[in-house]
């Protein structure tokens, strides 16, 4: 109950901040009473009740853009409209003795001060979504101010405007040299245009500093935290994701005693852990809690993905709910071979490609930048032929940083053309290899990423590997297990229907032909209220924030 009282209560400050910054939209296009101007004649000079006018305006902007960030209990914001509304409530009895217009300011004052202790949540790192939404603010906030000044101003003007008119006027303000025409007939009117200048130039002035922020801010780990995430991750790495959590789109939460990693990505309000904590299996319990408590510190609602079946129970014990999102496709090289009928397209592939002169190679790091350049032309051509772009977090992505460091294996023609390839990734402390990047040139001749597993697994079980991941099967696997019923059964209804976009069935298809065991993989997330959240944020870590891009089919 208590819980919710304060749900309401931040939610009828915020609803209240916004109509402050509304007031004082309202308040600056409108010229004070000529009863009181004349009292503030006597005090002030024009130009002082002039820049209240204007800073009302801007601060009515800031005001609304802070409503949201007041409803998620953001600390800053809170300090933040604390300090515009002292100043505001000045400004309102400097530019008219608007003792009316203080009242809704003065009231939300107390509130924020009364209910301090609910804003504890910790500010979002900056993005570029944030300031493009604070940028289509700030031009909709300024033609706004310029079509309401318009509109409500009377006598300002050798002629009034209806609605659509103030609007247009307000358009022609910033497109033409003479402003249409326009002649004002009082000083105020005179300045309000001149403030149109001034509102849109601060308004989106502080937009684009928004849309700066995430390049002037670090994103991600540090260099200290990413090394040791590393010494971590080289003890205790136990999956194909271990090696995926030291790319530089990954934030680090340490445990208390620092023995455990949790690398997450940061997405509005979803914090998307990639895969189970990385640490001694005794402090796992006590890590995920921390991580829980962390998340509720920053606003954010903690998840996993990716997990594996070992912690399943654990993670409900803690209060998370978990849904099947696919599973993992695992050879046994031990068992791997490519005799009788099950290997007969395997083996066929595989010869047809010996007698073409192809071959596999291993590049190994750090890889030549010749090799580079070679290996971008197929990545290009392979990511056109899919018109995509790049996908992270649960995957690498063509960076030369990231693939030097990286084994490489080849397919080349008897000429040395490289037609495709593979980036390979250890898993640690599994006797297991992995892969991440698969590309390929568009070819006539199918069958050459056959040939190139089928070389691979035969190369690394002469090593003495036990296994190797072929990756995710995404939606596969879902009817052998009612983990959570109802979402599952609805995931399994998108497998079957949207596979004609995204030939889900046609990747696992392709797996299954080199007889992999399936382990099944988990989403695992607070409640249900947060799901969607967490969705939004998955698919925005995913995709890099190029929603777009992420929702066009492969081919």
């Amino acid at each position: 109950m208590k819980q919710l009282k304060n749900k309401i209560s931040i939610a009828i400050i915020a609803l209240l901040t916004a109509i402050v910054g509304l007031i004082n939209l309202i308040s600056a296009v409108t010229p004070a009473s000529p009863t009181r101007l004349a009292i503030l004649q006597e005090i002030y000079p024009f130009e002082v009740r002039a820049g209240s006018h204007i800073f009302a305006a801007v601060s009515g902007f800031i005001l609304l853009t802070l409503a949201s960030r007041l409803l998620r209990r953001k600390r800053v914001a809170w300090l933040l409209t604390i300090a515009l509304l002292i100043i505001s409530i000045a400004a309102d009895l400097l530019k008219g003795l608007e003792i009316e217009a203080t009242i809704p300011a003065v009231v939300l004052l107390i509130l924020l001060i009364l209910l301090r202790q609910d804003f504890t949540a910790r500010s979002d790192r900056p993005s570029m979504a944030q300031g493009v939404r604070v940028l289509i603010g700030a031009l909709l906030f300024t033609l706004g101010y310029g079509t309401a000044g318009f509109f409500l101003m009377e006598k300002q003007y050798t002629r009034e405007f209806s609605l659509p008119q103030a609007l247009r006027q307000t358009l022609t303000i910033f497109f033409t040299t003479d402003n249409g025409g326009l002649e004002p007939t009082t000083r105020f009117g005179s300045f309000f245009i001149t403030s149109l200048y001034i509102v849109g130039a601060a308004t989106v002035s502080y937009a684009v500093w928004m849309l700066l922020r995430p390049v002037l801010v670090r994103i991600g780990g540090t260099d200290e935290e990413r090394q040791r995430a590393s010494q971590i991750i080289q003890q205790h790495g136990r999956s194909s994701l271990a090696h995926l959590c030291l790319l530089p789109d990954k934030s680090y939460y340490f445990s208390s005693d620092g023995k455990t990693l949790i690398a997450y990505v940061p997405k509005g309000r979803g914090a998307i852990a990639l895969g189970d904590p990385i640490g001694p299996s005794e402090d796992l319990k006590n890590a995920i809690l921390e991580y829980k408590n962390f998340c509720a510190l920053n606003d954010w609602y903690p998840a996993f993905y990716q997990t594996l079946p070992d912690n399943l129970n654990l993670y409900k014990s803690l209060g998370f709910k978990a849904v099947t999102i696919g599973s993992e496709a695992i050879v046994d090289l031990h068992a791997f071979n490519l005799q009788g009928k099950a290997g007969r397209n395997l083996r066929n592939a595989l010869n047809r490609f010996n007698k073409l002169g192809y071959r596999v190679k291993y590049y190994q790091p750090p890889i030549a930048d010749e090799i580079l350049d070679r290996l971008k032309f197929v990545s290009d051509e392979w990511l056109e032929m899919r018109q995509g772009s790049e996908k992270r977090f649960s995957l690498g992505w063509f960076d030369d940083r990231y693939l030097q460091s990286c084994q490489i294996a080849t397919v080349e023609t008897e000429l040395g053309e490289i037609i495709a390839f593979a980036n390979l990734i250890p898993e640690y402390q599994l006797n297991e290899i992995s892969i991440d990047l698969m590309r390929k040139l568009n070819l006539k001749e199918h069958g050459v990423m056959e040939f190139l597993f089928v070389c691979l697994f035969q190369h690394f079980k002469e090593l003495n590997y036990d296994s190797f991941n072929l990756g995710l099967s995404a939606l596969s696997g879902l009817k052998a297990n009612r983990e959570s019923p109802r979402l599952e059964v609805g995931l399994d209804y998108l497998y079957s229907h949207l596979n004609h976009f995204y030939n889900f069935q046609g990747v696992h298809g392709f797996k299954e032909k080199f007889n992999p065991r399936w382990e099944s993989r988990y989403l695992i997330y607070p409640n249900l209220a947060a799901l969607p959240d967490v969705i939004v944020a998955l698919i925005r870590a995913d995709s890099g924030d190029r929603l777009w891009d992420y929702f066009k089919p492969d081919v």
